[in-house]
This record gives structure tokens, C-alpha cells and sequence, in this order.
């Protein structure tokens, strides 16, 4: 459901599927007690440890940016990653530099790490620099001062927008210098100058943020709204671990795509739980009732309807809905003007059994299947199934039309921007004025 590459120097991560990546703090003061700063064999022997239990990215930092901490000079940070960066990137694994020194960033680069992920959001000018001469992969992430006082008092009118907008602003900032669009990331950054409940209203709707195009990052790992959340002991880091795993394959259902973690095999088994992700597109354009004049907000409340429906599936999650858009009749053009949208779900239903509700809900709803492409009610059409690249009789995935719809791909690309689909194509792969079904959005 993501853009399909992050781009990261000679590695590249097909964000379809959530991603690991281990936190090897080579710090003295990490608020979790798991800082190797002076013991680079130890540190070594662990990031070998997390690759071979499922992490694909090494995240290596050398200053603790918990709340209150005092900013570490550049020389004293690779002083502690240096060696370790060095000899990870020998052993060709993807190394990632948790830093906001453009001095550390730099040398990382050179010492071969493949990510710069910068808890700062590349304020700085001269970590731009670095990374605009570089091939590396970019983390921009949201936070609210510093490390030293974020936590004093973060005020917001509303997080998830004003997150959103930084993240978007930074993102355009790299891609003005000459980063490539496929190299950035984005990190809500939670818990950074954010109360617990700011960060859980962000994480719960870390599909606006997947909204802005790039691959998403969660970074929830052991921080501090997890203990709250979840009721947990702040002392008991196994279970702290547990609810983070957890809280992990939420926001990857929800849409992120890189999880920065500090218990690997405890979080790549809680992602094996993960759904397969579903695009379904809704279309009306015979209205049951009403009165003259209101036909479209009719045609609205029936998909709005149907929506209610999808919600009660079984092992099923509805993830976001795309704006109504308006459109012509495709196909067969003497008929009225459709109102569509575009829903994502998180299912465990097989596409078959999922067909066979969507059919019952259709029904429920007043589909009559008289005419081929003629007036209903309503119309839910699988659109993407992940994974699922088959043809049959009655059931042909991807949708076999669906580029070339543009009240699909319209919809589509609100809530899915560069979303690929599940046979390799780009869903805006064709031109607007090549698509059926013109659409604009009500």
C-alpha cells in the first residue's frame, strides 16, 4: 500500500511490506538501559544477533536524545559509532546513523551507512548539504524543540495536521536540494514533544501521514506513552517490549512501512500477524430515495452505507476513505452521473469469501445485475488485493480497469499516492486524459 522502493545507497526496501530495523545504541545513558557506548564487540555481536533474527536495517546512535538530555559534541558521538558503523557496512549490512550532526553524518557516509535519520528533521542546512551530495537514505522526523525541553509543555491546535505539514515541509525542503522523492522517509516522531495522549492520537491516525507519499516510519519502541498506554510497569522492559511489538503491527496496518525497534524477533513475530491490504472502489448512481434536486447526497449516504457495512466484516479493518468524487458514466454513457470513492481495508478474508460479502452487501443495498455496467444502487469492485496477481472467470485481480478509471485512480491517489498494484503496475500509470469515467472531486 506504499510507494514500492525507499532508496538507501546501494539497498533498497519495497514498502508494500513493513521493514525492521534494530536500535543499536552505543550510548551510556539510552532511557532503556541497553546503551553499549565503549563496547564495540558486545555492540557488534548484537546488531549480527538482530540481523539474523529479522532486521534488515542497523540503526546506530551515539547521543541518547531522551527527554532532558544534554546535546553530545559531534567528535565525542563517532567517537562511539565510528568502529561500529565501520565494520557493520564491511559486513554489507544496511547501516543507519541516528544523528543530528551534519559532522556525524558525514563520516558515517563515508564509513559506508546507507540512512541518515535525523530526530532534528533536517533543520540544519549543512545535514541538508550532506545528504543532497550523498545516495543515502533520509528519516525526516517530526519534533517540537529539542531533546533537552521538548517535554516541558508540547501545545498543539491539531497534532496530526501540524505534524503532517512539518514532515511535508521538510520533505519538499530535501527535495529542492536535489534528494530524490524515493530516498525520503517520514517519522511522526512519537513522544517527541508530544504528551502521551498527543502521541496516540498522532499513531492512530498515522494514515494522514501516509497520505503525504513516503514511506512511513514507526519508532515506538520502550518510549515512555507505552507504559500508560498499555498499563505496563515502566521498569519491565519485556513487557514494555510485548506492547511496543503491538503497537508496531497496529501502525503497520494503518499504513506505516519501517519499524524501528529494540526487541527484533519479539516485533518480527507480531508482524507476521499483519492483514493483507485490500482497495475496494464504491460507486452509486441510482438513488432510492430522494428528493428532487439531492440525488448526489443520496448516492453519497448509500456508499456512506455500504462503508457501515464494510466495518462489521469479520477479521477485518477499515484503514480510510478516500473523498467523493463526481463522474460521468464509463462504458455505457447514457445513464446519470456517479458519485465514487475509494475505502482501504485490513483483512483475513481469502478475496473469494471477501467477494461473496461484498456481493451480499451490494444486494442489501438494492443491486440489480440486469445490464452490464448500467445503473445500481451500488457497486464495490475489488480493485487491489496484495499479493494477489490471478485471473479466473469470475474474479480477475488487480482489477483488469482499474488504471484506467479515473474515478478510481483519482480516489485512489488521495489516500495512496504512487500506490503500485499488486501485478507490478502504477495505478496513475495512464494519462488523465486517456481515463474512462472523468472525476472531480465534490
Amino acid at each position: 500500500m506504499n510507494t514500492m522502493t525507499w532508496r538507501c545507497g546501494a539497498f533498497s526496501f519495497d514498502c508494500r511490506q513493513p521493514h525492521v530495523m534494530g536500535i543499536l545504541n552505543m550510548t551510556p545513558d539510552s532511557f532503556s538501559g541497553d546503551g553499549l557506548s565503549g563496547h564495540e564487540e558486545a555492540a557488534l555481536a548484537q546488531a549480527r544477533q538482530m540481523v539474523a533474527d529479522g532486521a534488515q536495517i542497523i540503526d546506530v546512535g551515539g547521543e541518547s536524545t531522551r527527554p532532558g538530555a544534554d546535546e553530545v559534541s559531534p567528535q565525542k558521538e563517532w567517537e562511539r559509532v565510528g568502529a561500529v558503523i565501520r565494520q557493520l557496512a564491511v559486513e554489507d549490512i544496511c547501516v543507519s546513523v541516528d544523528t543530528r550532526h551534519a559532522e556525524v553524518a558525514q563520516r558515517a557516509i563515508e564509513a559506508g551507512a546507507s540512512i541518515v535519520n535525523d530526530i532534528s528533521g533536517f533543520r540544519s542546512q549543512a545535514m541538508v548539504d550532506v545528504v543532497a551530495q550523498a545516495d543515502v537514505g533520509c528519516v525526516v522526523m517530526h519534533m517540537q524543540g529539542d531533546p533537552k525541553t521538548m517535554q516541558d509543555d508540547p501545545q498543539y491546535a491539531d497534532v496530526v495536521a501540524e505534524v503532517c505539514a512539518y514532515l511535508a515541509q521538510q520533505a519538499s525542503l530535501l527535495e529542492a536540494a536535489g534528494v530524490a522523492h524515493d530516498r525520503i522517509c517520514v517519522d511522526p516522531g512519537p513522544g517527541f514533544g508530544k504528551t502521551p495522549s498527543q502521541t496516540i492520537e498522532l499513531l492512530r491516525n498515522i494514515h494522514e501521514v501516509r497520505h503525504l507519499g513516503y514511506p512511513v516510519m514507526c519508532a515506538v519502541s520502550r518510549k515512555s506513552f507505552i507504559t500508560r498506554a498499555y498499563k505496563v510497569e515502566p521498569a519491565d522492559m519485556q513487557a514494555r517490549d510485548a506492547a511496543s511489538a503491538a503497537e508496531a503491527l497496529m501502525a503497520c496496518e494503518l499504513g506505516a512501512s519501517i519499524v524501528r525497534t529494540h526487541n527484533v524477533p519479539k516485533t518480527v513475530s507480531a508482524l507476521k500477524d499483519l492483514r493483507p491490504y485490500v482497495i475496494l472502489g464504491l460507486g452509486s448512481n441510482v438513488a432510492l430515495v430522494a428528493e428532487e434536486g439531492e440525488e448526489d447526497e443520496a448516492k453519497q449516504a448509500q456508499i456512506n452505507l455500504a462503508i457501515g457495512k464494510l466495518c462489521q466484516l469479520p477479521d477485518s479493518l477499515l484503514i480510510d476513505v478516500a473523498p467523493f468524487y463526481k463522474s460521468r458514466a464509463a462504458y455505457k454513457e447514457d445513464q446519470d452521473d456517479f458519485v465514487n470513492t475509494v475505502v482501504l481495508l485490513r483483512t483475513g478474508l481469502p478475496p473469494r469469501e471477501l467477494l461473496d460479502c461484498l456481493h451480499a452487501i451490494e444486494g442489501m443495498l438494492g443491486r440489480v445485475r440486469t445490464e452490464p455496467n448500467g445503473p445500481r444502487t451500488l457497486d464495490i469492485d475489488i480493485v487491489d488485493y496484495q499479493m494477489y496477481d490471478h485471473a479466473a472467470t469470475d474474479l480477475k485481480l488487480p482489477h483488469p480497469r482499474a488504471t484506467e478509471r479515473d474515478f478510481v485512480v483519482r480516489p485512489l491517489e488521495d489516500i495512496l499516492p504512487g500506490h503500485v498494484l499488486a501485478n507490478g503496475h502504477r495505478v496513475s500509470e495512464l494519462p488523465v486524459e486517456k481515463r474512462l469515467g472523468p472525476a472531480e472531486r465534490m
